[in-house]
């Protein structure tokens, strides 16, 4: 009894002295904040809507306090109303996300609202997205635990942020990782680096369903390895979650299951990339009866190549969490310097493939017809692909330094996109297109710089051909002079062209960038990681600013 006495007493004046000496040091406070403004007038020509406020407006402020091994942090929205684009439910203001945290060596404890990942995130990722209008963001507890060096455990619980309200289930995960050469003595010379790790996520939700018997516990693991070795490198996981009736999936009973493999090689000069994935009935949210971007509890990576082109980005990938299954690849490879191909500086290419199915279906064992509610479901082959191509693509890119002063890029895709499954539409078909890019920046001097980007997209379905031209002139480090158009044509929907003009300026000083344009915007979508938003057409000004400090 005295033993016991004797170290809780200890430990009692340990963080004692520890926390008076934390209290000593200097405080520091960071923030951020950004404004984004948007005028709009009805234009029936691009289709864009009336728009009773006139002025439409997104805005937050960041603002975070640290003070030794304690930090502390708000955030304050406000959406007066919300840009077009995004879910009207952000409507109003307030502090939806606050926390604290202590940390030290080993231990890390918050407090209040935190995001958060297991593994690949393929059963739990709670992150936030302002782009799309994503915020996931967790309310409860978190723990973070390092007994040794290579062994981390975490746990948590709580409920979802949905818009400026919390979601009626509750989540609780835990998580441990093992990185197996900081553990293992005999492992630490090792050419073979290796990591493992695993997780269990689970929720509970009421069930007040009137029509079915629904699981209130909904539980769902996943175990995971990434071994590099050399040049080489592979990551894998698996996930399992149990049945699971909801919204996404008309209400079966069917288990839950993804694979995600992920293979690299890298030499100099060289680099080859493969990913692999099949997701068979794996939306996971805390409301069974969320839809769109509202209440996911976990996230499902994309491995189709992100671009920051208009055109590219016209019709982008969506992952189907209730099943894909697909394949991608990717060739990276330099010629050198002082050949005939590399040139002075070099030449860099890439190619890069991808293809993604539905997942095989057959009838289950209880019915005669796939997907009725209140049955299992379906059957699948796990190593079978369904029949329907949902997308597919293939990319040449080239980049190229022409002198000390000249770079370009060029770049050629075809692809095939399955707009009914991934829009969410039906009617629409499949688009099938091809797009050329030509990128180049002219360098006038350490300061001054002419940025030009050309593109075109060609296809007969949805709204026919799409041409985009972009000048930006800058100021090295503050200014930012564009002009841009992308014009359709050829659209079975519209007769004539149409002229999507658009004008900014903006400066960036120390911390603080202010943006104004003024144009039209097209409708389209607009896609992070394979999450997505609608943005329809519009016409008017718009300001954008944002500062940290």
């Amino acid at each position: 009894m005295k033993r016991c006495v004797f170290i809780i007493a200890g430990t009692f004046i340990l963080y004692t002295v520890s926390a008076q000496n934390e209290l000593n040091q200097n405080s520091q406070i960071h923030g951020n904040f950004q404004i984004d403004a948007q005028t709009y007038k009805p234009d029936t020509l691009i289709d864009a809507p009336k728009v009773p406020e006139k002025m439409l407006l997104n805005s937050y402020a960041n603002l975070t306090y640290i003070r030794g091994n304690f930090n502390a942090g708000i955030r304050f929205e406000s959406y007066m109303n919300t840009l077009l684009g995004y879910d009207a439910r952000y409507n109003g203001s307030g502090i939806p996300y606050k926390f604290i945290t202590y940390n030290n060596e080993e231990l890390e404890i918050t407090a209040g609202n935190f995001y958060e990942q297991y593994g690949n995130g393929l059963i739990l990722r709670a992150y936030e997205e302002k782009f799309i209008g994503y915020d996931n963001a967790l309310e409860g507890v978190k723990v973070k635990y390092s007994p040794i060096n290579g062994i981390t455990f975490k746990g948590l619980t709580g409920r979802q942020r949905n818009f400026f309200d919390k979601g009626v289930g509750i989540v609780r995960g835990i998580d441990a990782e093992f990185a197996l050469n900081d553990i293992f003595l005999c492992m630490q010379d090792a050419t073979t680096i290796t990591t493992i790790g695993g997780s269990f996520v689970s929720k509970f939700q009421p069930d007040k369903d009137p029509l079915y018997v629904l699981p209130e516990n909904v539980a769902a693991w996943a175990s995971r390895v990434n071994v590099v070795h050399g040049k080489w490198s592979v990551n894998t996981e698996y996930a399992y979650k149990m049945n699971d009736p909801s919204t996404d999936n008309y209400y079966i009973y069917k288990e839950g299951q993804a694979l995600l493999m992920n293979l690299n090689y890298s030499t100099k000069g060289f680099g080859w990339i493969l990913n692999a994935k099949r997701v068979d009935n794996m939306s996971f949210r805390s409301d069974r009866t969320a839809t769109l971007l509202q209440l996911n509890i976990n996230y499902i990576p994309v491995f189709t190549r992100t671009f920051t082109y208009t055109l590219l980005n016209k019709y982008p990938y969506a992952t189907q969490a209730v099943g894909e299954m697909g394949l991608g690849t990717e060739i990276l490879y330099q010629f050198k310097k002082e050949t005939w191909l590399g040139g002075t500086y070099g030449t860099n290419i890439s190619l890069n493939y991808n293809r993604i199915h539905a997942i095989d279906k057959s009838q289950p064992s209880d019915t005669n017809l796939i997907g009725i509610p209140g049955t299992y479901g379906y059957q699948s082959h796990f190593f079978k692909p369904g029949k329907e191509l949902y997308y597919e693509n293939i990319t040449f890119e080239i980049n190229k330094k022409f002198t000390s002063s000249f770079t370009s890029n060029f770049i050629y895709q075809y692809f095939s996109y399955n707009f009914d499954i991934l829009r969410g539409m039906t009617g629409y078909g499949t688009v099938f297109g091809h797009v050329g890019i030509i990128d180049a920046i002219y360098r006038l001097n350490d300061r001054h710089a002419i940025h030009t980007d050309a593109e075109i997209l060609l296809t007969k379905q949805d709204e026919g051909n799409w041409a985009a031209l972009t000048i930006e002139y800058s100021i090295a480090p503050s200014w930012f002079f564009s002009l841009s158009d992308q014009m359709n044509f050829n659209n079975p929907k519209h007769s004539g062209e149409r002229h999507f003009y658009f004008g900014s300026i903006a400066r960036a000083h120390k911390g603080t960038r202010l943006q104004l344009g003024y144009g039209r915007q097209p409708q389209g979508v607009m896609c992070v990681g394979g999450v997505c938003r609608n943005v329809p057409a519009s016409n008017g000004f718009m300001i954008s600013i944002s500062s940290t400090f």
